[in-house]
């Protein structure tokens, strides 16, 4: 059963009120219409403290495109410090232009700001891009990259300097140029939207640097972008990105909602072209990223598989199926009621069933923590994949024994099919999801297997999910309910309920694949209950913070590694003339907080 009422109380608080407000107008239990969560474009991640500054609202919103600036193979090989010197070189050269247009643009918004406090502060901002000019000279001897400045600007430069000038001159949509500006406060509206083409370039950089020096092993000895990565981790570069976002904020103030519009879709831009940017900068070596680069259709398959609840969903999935059954349940006992068909599923009243679920979750929350405890080494032990198979067998017993009183208790009895296939549709998933499980499944370019492994009680509504995002074609591996014209009996088809059903699973999917291809094993998920599957992958990669998966992971002798870190380790070795082939049971998962770094590192942008 597994998530009845996860055991994390950050997830499930109390039984089920954060679903009671999406589901308050469901349909009454006669009726066939219901009121359904709102839509999936309602990411969790878009939702933003309207206290928080604008230039911070806007860098949490386009986060996904920091992460796929930093997976670049570029960045990549530069973080791990084997980057060729002749790609360095080509980017520094790159970096004079870039410079240059900030100069430029720097001296365009000043000239458009009318504020008394704002023209002073880019004044200085424009004197801090000159003096790192001046400093680019001493970098270029200190590389031995005389020449770098000569170089021609590559396309992928132009787009953003062009970009950036031609805001800094008022050619946005929209907008007029400075010179045929009417009043000041028009001007001013100029400066903002510069200030909003340029300060996610800011903050990308200072990103990354502090992200790259994190990294610094002192036991390697002098990295060779050392400098590089000082510059933008230091703390007068990080003070120079604040110091563009509070000018940013400053200079919004008074703008419209349209006009804040404009802002947001020329940072977003921006963004999108830093992308560009380092996609585009000319790699003569092999790299880790993405991990579909050496993939050839002919002679490779990539089997992806993931888990369903809390790994791709927001909330997870019992707890749906268990709010439908109490709000479409009758208000009372109906069992007494002389006109009620014989054939017709008999159903708890709403109140009864609440109680029920109430006492079905303090009962697995209990016994949950106490399996949990009883299977845990009180000691660190190295890793032993037998040993922790053998402990998780215990762990699935109980999730058996869990379901068993699910199923005797009547609770899933009346659900109706359509209600559960309109609730899957307005599931809400985790953002980029959907998009990644889409770019995998329709790339010509891939040879590809997408597989669902989940304890969810219901496939139809991880079908239902997916399909409405367009993708039917994903294979559900599941637990199923029964019907009776469309009406829940109650029972489960029982296939997928434990750790070792998962795993199981998982090797009869492998087994069946044809021998004419090499796999290569993707497995993501987020729990104890995924915990074998993900190391029996060549890739095993967790998302999220599930507590009781460290716990158990860990004492068991499983290292938990950020994959961005563990990235920058195998592209170490593809310079140390190590094989950076990726196989599963070493004992090491990697970690991510997001869609976004699975489809990065898989996919590439």
């Amino acid at each position: 059963m597994r998530r009845l009422f996860p055991p994390n109380p950050i997830k499930t608080p109390t039984l089920f009120n954060s679903l009671r407000l999406r589901f308050n107008s469901l349909r009454s239990h006669c009726a066939n219409s219901m009121a359904l969560p709102p839509p999936k474009s309602a990411m969790a991640s878009a939702v933003v403290d309207i206290e928080v500054g604008l230039a911070r609202r806007f860098w949490i919103k386009f986060n996904r495109e920091s992460i796929f600036a930093m997976y670049t193979p570029f960045s990549l090989c530069l973080a791990s410090g084997n980057l060729k010197i002749e790609t360095f070189r080509n980017y520094v050269a790159q970096d004079v232009h870039f410079l240059k247009a900030f100069a430029h643009a720097y001296e365009l918004a000043e000239d458009c700001a009318d504020d008394d406090d704002a023209k002073p502060v880019i004044s200085e901002l424009r004197k801090a891009v000159r003096q790192e000019l001046k400093m680019h000279d001493s970098f270029v001897k200190g590389w031995g990259l005389q020449g770098a400045k000569e170089a021609s600007i590559n396309s992928a430069a132009v787009k953003y300097t062009d970009f950036l000038l031609a805001t800094a001159s008022g050619k946005v949509e929209g907008v007029k140029g400075p010179g045929k500006l009417a009043t000041p406060f028009e001007r001013t509206k100029v400066a903002a939207y510069t200030l909003g083409a340029m300060t996610p370039c800011m903050r990308l950089y200072a990103f990354l640097g502090k992200e790259f020096k994190a990294l610094l092993d002192p036991n390697e000895g002098s990295h060779p972008y050392l400098k590089w990565i000082d510059h933008y981790s230091s703390e007068s570069f990080q003070a120079s990105a604040v110091q563009n976002e509070e000018l940013l904020d400053k200079l919004s103030v008074s703008l419209t909602g349209e006009e804040l519009d404009i802002i947001e879709k020329l940072y977003h831009q921006a963004m999108k072209l830093e992308i560009e940017f380092f996609s585009a900068q000319p790699l003569v070596q092999p790299t880790v990223v993405p991990l579909i680069k050496k993939h050839n259709p002919a002679e490779d398959r990539l089997v992806i598989f993931s888990d369903f609840d809390l790994t791709c969903t927001i909330v997870d999935s019992s707890a749906i199926l268990a709010e439908i059954a109490i709000v479409t349940a009758p208000k009372s006992d109906k069992k007494s009621d002389q006109h009620q068909p014989e054939d017709q599923i008999a159903r708890m009243s709403s109140a009864d069933l609440r109680n029920t679920w109430g006492l079905l979750s303090r009962q697995y929350t209990e016994e949950y923590e106490q399996c949990i405890e009883s299977i845990v080494p009180t000691e660190k032990a190295v890793f032993d994949y037998e040993k922790l198979h053998k402990a998780l067998e215990k762990l699935s017993d109980f999730e058996r024994k869990a379901n068993n009183r699910v199923t005797k208790s009547g609770v899933l009895k009346g659900l109706n099919l359509e209600d559960i296939k309109r609730a899957g549709e307005r599931l809400i998933l985790q953002d980029g999801c959907i998009n990644f499980f889409q770019k995998i499944v329709k790339s010509e370019n891939l040879n590809t297997n997408v597989h669902v492994l989940s304890y969810c009680w219901c496939g139809d509504l991880i079908r239902s999910a997916f399909s409405s995002g367009g993708l039917p074609e994903l294979d559900v591996h599941a637990n199923e309910f029964t019907f009776k014209e469309s009406i829940s009996t109650g029972d489960i088809v029982k296939k997928v309920e434990s750790p070792i059903n998962k795993v199981q699973s998982f090797k009869e999917i492998l087994k069946n694949c044809s021998n004419d291809r090499k796999n290569l094993t993707v497995y993501i998920g987020d729990s104890v209950g995924d915990l074998l599957c993900l190391l029996e992958a060549d890739i095993g990669i967790v998302i999220g913070s599930s507590s009781s998966l460290r716990r158990v992971a860990t004492q068991f002798g499983v290292s938990f590694v950020p994959l961005f870190a563990g990235l920058v380790k195998k592209q170490k070795e593809c310079t140390d003339g190590r094989s950076s082939n990726w196989k599963g049971l070493t004992g090491i998962l990697y970690t991510v907080n997001s869609w976004a770094e699975i489809h990065a590192f898989i996919l590439g942008c």
